[in-house]
């Protein structure tokens, strides 16, 4: 499924924060968007998903304007993963990916075996399954992170964005999210700090710098030396990755 966006914009009272964007993404491609904090990449990734509505401008899915479907329609279709989310409530992990198939089930619709089948597959998809029945509380932020995906997958949505999934977790969790996401046989657009790891996983990147598209094309294209010094200020020399077709960065200290 494809996603097109449209001269979008958006701001809050007189500050533009997202600045005349277009961009598409390609059925099952996964597209990386990077910038300095506060360029515009949360924003741009809740106007894709149809969370935020543009000033102007336009999102598409499949050919068709997200704003003309309505919202149970379009959760059917996409789903959303934030940063983290934290409870209170002494919930399993079942539970919590049981959330994702709300959209498919009316007020009055008992639990079926669709449902049940979907949260099943979430689960093993995700690795979770043997760890069902914990509490959520129990896990570890990458656990949780996982968990946050297969609440996702239980939608069992064509597009998925996620907005920086491997925030504030370790390398290893960090590495194990994004392949698992790569692997996903879906659309993804993922906002990333962590530049390296765009290069590794994902297809094409776009470069946003204070609310507009810098540069897309693929991390080959888009991590030039040129690039990190103008837009996130730093002095880099990129290179081949040892163990794959892709762009390395290391910084300099200086």
């Amino acid at each position: 499924m494809s996603v097109v966006a449209k001269n979008l914009r958006w701001g809050v009272k007189r500050k533009t924060i997202v600045s005349d964007v277009s961009l598409t993404v390609a059925p099952g491609e996964t597209l990386g968007l990077i910038g300095p904090n506060g360029s515009g990449k949360s924003s741009l990734l809740r106007l894709l998903a149809g969370l935020r509505h543009p000033l102007s401008g336009r999102v598409e899915i499949n050919g068709q304007d997200i704003a003309q479907v309505p919202r149970k329609a379009l959760s059917r279709q996409i789903a959303f993963v934030q940063q983290s989310a934290a409870t209170d409530t002494n919930v399993t992990v079942r539970d919590v990916v049981r959330l994702g198939r709300t959209p498919h089930r009316s007020a009055l619709a008992g639990w079926s075996e669709t449902d049940e089948t979907a949260v099943a597959h979430a689960l093993e998809r995700v690795d979770m399954t043997s760890r069902r029945t914990q509490s959520w509380q129990t896990l570890s932020g990458g656990e949780r992170q996982r968990v946050h995906i297969a609440r996702a997958l239980a939608q069992t949505p064509q597009v998925m964005f996620l907005d920086e999934p491997t925030n504030h977790l370790d390398i290893h969790h960090q590495i194990e999210i994004l392949r698992m996401v790569r692997d996903l046989d879906l659309t993804s657009v993922i906002a990333l700090h962590d530049l390296n790891l765009a290069a590794m996983f994902c297809d094409r990147i776009v470069v946003l710098e204070a609310g507009a598209l810098r540069a897309c094309g693929t991390p080959d294209a888009v991590l030039t030396q040129a690039i990190l010094r103008d837009v996130f200020r730093v002095t880099a020399h990129v290179s081949g990755s040892p163990d794959a077709d892709r762009p390395h960065i290391r910084f300099s200290s200086q």
